[in-house]
């Protein structure tokens, strides 16, 4: 159903109602996408199309579920379109990765910096099927009920129950403490 607003009044609208969204929409790029830079390309992209799209936006009805659903969307479309074009590396990376002297100071600090727990946390996330993490993150993180994530994915609502416990499950696994062998 299209809206009888004026375009000013749908700006003001939009403004107003979808704008004051946007951190909770980049912390679900950025982990969509594991990169801040793409997470506001991502971002810039979704709020692109749900200003295009508006004009059809039911009022009254779920505005973060229908902007989480274009996010979701816009990363699966660009993602796809990736997988289609070749993959190029700029010469400076290669240039700074394999010809450049290597810095040890900085290996060690790194190594120190991605041991922090939170680090493992990510990993562990990171390696969940994306299916799993979508949900585990939609409803432990964003705080999302079963009902909307059944809507904003496209999927039934057995299937968000079942897809949260089983990445529950996957996540308790990955980030148990490792157990020691005992000596032979």
């Amino acid at each position: 159903m299209r809206s009888t607003a004026s375009p000013h009044e749908l700006n003001d609208r939009f403004e107003a109602e979808a704008v004051p969204l946007r951190a909770r929409l980049y912390a679900s790029a950025v982990r969509l996408t594991g990169n801040p830079a793409d997470a506001e390309d991502l971002l810039q992209e979704t709020y692109l199309r749900a200003y295009r799209g508006f004009s059809g936006f039911e009022p009254g009805t779920n505005l973060t579920g229908w902007l989480f659903r274009i996010l979701r969307n816009t990363f699966i479309s660009t993602y796809r379109k990736g997988l289609r074009e070749p993959r190029t590396v700029p010469e400076e990376w290669y240039h700074n990765t394999f010809c450049a002297q290597r810095n040890f100071a900085a290996s060690a600090e790194a190594d120190v910096i991605g041991a922090i727990p939170s680090a493992r946390l990510l990993e562990a996330l990171a390696a969940l099927p994306e299916a799993y993490r979508q949900v585990v993150l939609l409803f432990d993180v964003e705080g999302f009920s079963y009902r909307e994530i059944a809507g904003m994915v496209g999927i039934p609502l057995g299937t968000v129950m079942s897809r949260l416990h089983r990445g529950r499950k996957a996540l308790k696994e990955r980030l148990r403490p490792p157990t020691c062998a005992p000596a032979v």
